[in-house]
């Protein structure tokens, strides 16, 4: 899999999101409309290095539903909110979509690719919330 370069290649915008944002909650609901599993964001506003405010973090049972999660969030947020991506990365293999919003950056997984990754481990000074129905 090639090496997700777009979180060390932009700048977090100034603006502080929260859980309550619009854009944070059009994400979690375009998710679970999907069925995606196992949602969590990670709040990583206190931690210095960290490049968004927050991921979500949430997996698909296949290539398509992994596809289908990541195509309806864009499509989500653009139509309510008119915000397009700031970039995306993954839709070749789809076994990890990314889809960054600089604040706050979607990541999309097959679970045997999120196990791999384990990105709740890397960032583990992150409050964890879960976000399943």
């Amino acid at each position: 899999m090639a090496p997700l370069t777009v979180l060390s290649t932009r700048k977090k915008a100034q603006t502080r999101l929260t859980r309550e944002s619009e854009i944070f909650t059009t994400i979690i609901k375009a998710i679970q409309e999907k069925k995606g599993e196992n949602i969590v964001s990670l709040d990583l506003r206190q931690i210095p290095e960290a490049v968004a405010d927050f991921f979500i973090i949430c997996e698909g049972n296949s290539n398509t539903q992994v596809r289908a999660i990541a195509d309806f969030v864009a499509d989500e947020v653009e139509k309510k909110l008119g915000e397009a991506p700031y970039k995306h990365e993954g839709f070749t293999a789809q076994q990890w979509i990314l889809v960054d919003y600089v604040n706050v950056v979607v990541h999309v997984f097959q679970p045997e690719t999120r196990a791999f990754y384990n990105l709740e481990e890397m960032w583990s000074d992150a409050e964890r919330m879960e976000h399943n129905d």
